[in-house]
This record gives structure tokens, C-alpha cells and sequence, in this order.
């Protein structure tokens, strides 16, 4: 099958040797994107919930890219540097999949890339 890598530059560029998403026929596997604004490859001020927004938000822009949306997400990992941040990070996901979200497994690491509190990485299908 045909290996496609998928960039866009509304989201942050990969900081290191991977691609922001790679498409084989209409499976999208989406790297993990963190709350960085694209524009200044820097961590958006405040809390989980602004990094988990503007995470969500660069990885809505990578489907895009790729042909899908995030209505088309089958399969999310969610990466907390503290699972005391459940609550927060739950709320603002919600606004995002407010209807028949994806499967999910959210787990607590050890550390994150530039000390991110989230990190969120996604499996979809094409439109």
C-alpha cells in the first residue's frame, strides 16, 4: 500500500524524525500533538485545558490535511503528566467529541516533550 506523510503548516512542525501524520489508503495515523502554537513553536500559556484545546486544535488540522476530520477519529491515546488533570483535560476533550467519540486510552508518563502537561495522538479513517 501507499505510504503518504501528511504536513501542514497549521500545526507545529515535528521536532524530531517523524511526521505530523502518515495516510495509507484511508487509514490516517496520526504523532502526538502537544499544546503548541504552531505559529511560535512554543507551549500556550495556562493550564491542561488551554493545552489540551489548542492540542486537539493542531491535531484537527493535521486530518484536514490528510482528508479527514476528527469526526472520522476512531482511536485516540491521551498522554497526562498528571493523572490529577483527568477532570480538566475529560471537560475540554468533550467539547471536541461531543458525540459518539472515539475509543480512548489515557495514561500518565513520566514526562512530556518542552514539559507539556498533555499529549494526544490519534488513529482516523479519510472522508
Amino acid at each position: 500500500m501507499e505510504r503518504r506523510i501528511i504536513q501542514t503548516e497549521n500545526a507545529p512542525k515535528a521536532i524530531g524524525p517523524y511526521s505530523q501524520a502518515v495516510r495509507t489508503g484511508d487509514m490516517i495515523f496520526c504523532a502526538g500533538q502537544v499544546g503548541f502554537d504552531p505559529a511560535t513553536m512554543k507551549l500556550v500559556e495556562g493550564d491542561v485545558a488551554a493545552q489540551t484545546r489548542r492540542a486537539l486544535t493542531n491535531l484537527s488540522h493535521v486530518l484536514e490535511a490528510a482528508g479527514s476530520s476528527l469526526s472520522r477519529v476512531m482511536k485516540t491515546t491521551v498522554f497526562l503528566a498528571d493523572l490529577n488533570d483527568f477532570q480538566t483535560m475529560n471537560a475540554v476533550y468533550a467539547e471536541f467529541f461531543p458525540e459518539q467519540p472515539p475509543a480512548r486510552s489515557t495514561v500518565q508518563v513520566a514526562r512530556l516533550p518542552a514539559s507539556a502537561l498533555v499529549e494526544i495522538e490519534a488513529i482516523a479513517v479519510a472522508n
